[in-house]
């Protein structure tokens, strides 16, 4: 299976606080793979460097096992998506409008209305909506949105950070759901930010356990419960 994105020896700093310190993650074609560790680890940072997005001051970011300097409309053209915490939709927009906008490196406008028409069929509420504003759905609604429209780039990598953030729990199991079938339907391997552990660890491949900046653990989900690592980092009695 192909390795699409590597991150080797990758430091960030700003100023002088060293947000990540020497990590190396790698996602392989089809996984789905969890960022874990407490608030500060460093999590949504690694999204934000690989995105172009954080000052990357050591270390390298590798798409296909070829370097690059990651800047974030040549990463969309490249294949990957991001989609941030914080369900930034545009609300005045309706829901089409703000699908397009997520689509807005195609430039044929049958291919864009055929991938929102896709896109669609993965989210029937949308669909139901999509003449809508989207100010007028729900915040688990409003999250499907954020999701769908970061599938507008086919992107062969999708990075989300929080996307159970304030969401309630019966809607968070929807929305895990919906990341699995887009992992299983479109083979789009991902990358998540997420503090809910037990919805996603029932979901993921692998997981990568940050604590200050550096990866001190990684493995399989059952692996991960079994060495206890996960309570050690997040009660912070690490030694």
């Amino acid at each position: 299976m192909e390795t699409l994105l590597q991150l080797q020896n990758l430091t960030v700093q700003y100023g002088g606080l060293r947000a990540l310190d020497g990590v190396d993650i790698a996602l392989d074609e089809g996984e789905i793979v969890a960022l874990m560790g407490p608030n500060g680890a460093g999590k949504s940072t690694v999204l934000r460097a690989i995105f172009g997005l954080a000052p990357i001051c050591k270390g390298q970011i590798l798409w296909h096992g070829k370097s690059v300097a990651p800047v974030a409309y040549e990463m969309v053209a490249r294949g990957l998506a991001f989609v941030p915490q914080g369900r930034r939709v545009f609300t005045h927009l309706t829901i089409e409008e703000n699908l397009e906008i997520g689509g807005f490196v195609v430039v044929d406008k049958k291919e864009l209305r055929r991938r929102m028409e896709e896109v669609m069929e993965v989210f029937p509420v949308l669909k139901q909506k999509r003449k809508s504003k989207s100010k007028t759905l729900s915040g688990g609604q409003q999250q499907m949105l954020a999701l769908a429209r970061g599938l507008m780039t086919d992107p062969k990598v999708l990075l989300l950070d929080e996307p159970s953030l304030g969401l309630a729990p019966k809607i968070v199991k929807e929305v895990f759901a919906k990341i699995k079938g887009i992992n299983e339907g479109h083979r789009t391997a991902i990358l998540v930010v997420e503090h809910n552990i037990k919805l996603l660890l029932e979901i993921v491949h692998r997981a990568y356990v940050l604590d200050k900046g550096r990866i001190i653990a990684e493995g399989n989900a059952e692996k991960l419960v079994q060495s206890a690592v996960l309570e050690k980092v997040f009660l912070g009695k690490l030694e």
